[in-house]
């Protein structure tokens, strides 16, 4: 089969339009290298810093990339796109313009006789309540309403501004392993179901870690019972494309965590 590509975290317009352009030049050009062996494309969040759809109006900027994916799309190629913390205000335009499918949580996959568990990975986990709470009033009608009244040049500024806090949070440079909380996640999910993958973007750290089964065939182990012969359940973070340049690829029968080089 063709390969199954998985990117996230690109955070175009960060931290200017300058260094901003440099990466979607080189996002670009990997792209065009996938294009004979791809047959689908998943962007799995903050593709751009910030982005908000006014009704006649989109951010400036992007050409090259939404462009490479409008290419990319009538091709053939099946594009599919998670909404992160920073592009939830994704509506209407992407998914008319490039023929995705859009998605606003987890969603799960079974390709070539793998399960694949897939999210952005913001709000899912213990804690960070606060976030959630957040979270839900941005992705609330009112509020998008609301922003929506403020002029372009005000509003843009404004959630840029807040874009740059909200990107400090996710730069914590080491992963945590069985503290991390999307591994706790992970695990949490894997009580009610197996996957062979769980994959997300988010953390900014290229990780690929196996969730090794629990020696205890009651609460918390897995594979659940009655689903033997499975393998072990794998955890893995795409990274971000600001210095990694990091994406995962599914060649029909294993998943590989790799980094692109010009």
């Amino acid at each position: 089969m063709a390969n199954i590509y998985f990117l996230s975290d690109f955070h175009l317009g960060a931290p200017d339009y300058e260094q901003s352009l440099i990466r979607e030049k080189k996002i670009v050009s990997f792209l065009a290298s996938i294009k004979n062996d791809a047959s689908e494309i998943y962007l799995m969040g903050d593709v751009f810093d910030f982005w908000f759809e006014y009704r006649k109006a989109i951010p400036k900027g992007y050409v090259r990339l939404i462009g490479k994916l409008a290419e990319l799309s009538d091709s053939g190629i099946k594009l599919h796109y998670f909404t992160g913390n920073h592009d939830m205000w994704v509506f209407d335009y992407l998914p008319m313009e490039l023929n995705l499918e859009i998605y606003r949580k987890p969603v799960t996959r079974e390709i070539n006789g793998k399960k694949f568990y897939l999210a952005h990975g913001d709000g899912l986990g213990p804690g960070d309540y606060g976030y959630k709470f957040i979270k839900a009033v941005f992705a609330s009608k009112v509020c998008q309403w609301l922003f929506a009244r403020i002029h372009p040049n005000l509003g843009i500024s404004i959630a840029e501004f807040w874009s740059g806090q909200s990107r400090k949070l996710t730069e914590e440079k080491h992963f945590h392993g069985e503290k991390e909380w999307l591994v706790i996640y992970s695990r949490e999910v894997l009580k009610k179901e197996y996957f062979d993958y769980l994959i997300f973007g988010h953390r900014h750290l290229p990780v690929d870690y196996r969730l090794t089964p629990t020696l205890s065939k009651g609460e918390g182990a897995f594979p659940p019972s009655g689903e033997t012969g499975k393998g072990v359940a794998r955890y893995l973070n795409l990274g971000e494309w600001v210095t990694h340049f990091s994406y995962a690829v599914f060649d029909g029968k294993d998943v590989s965590l790799k980094y692109f080089r010009d």
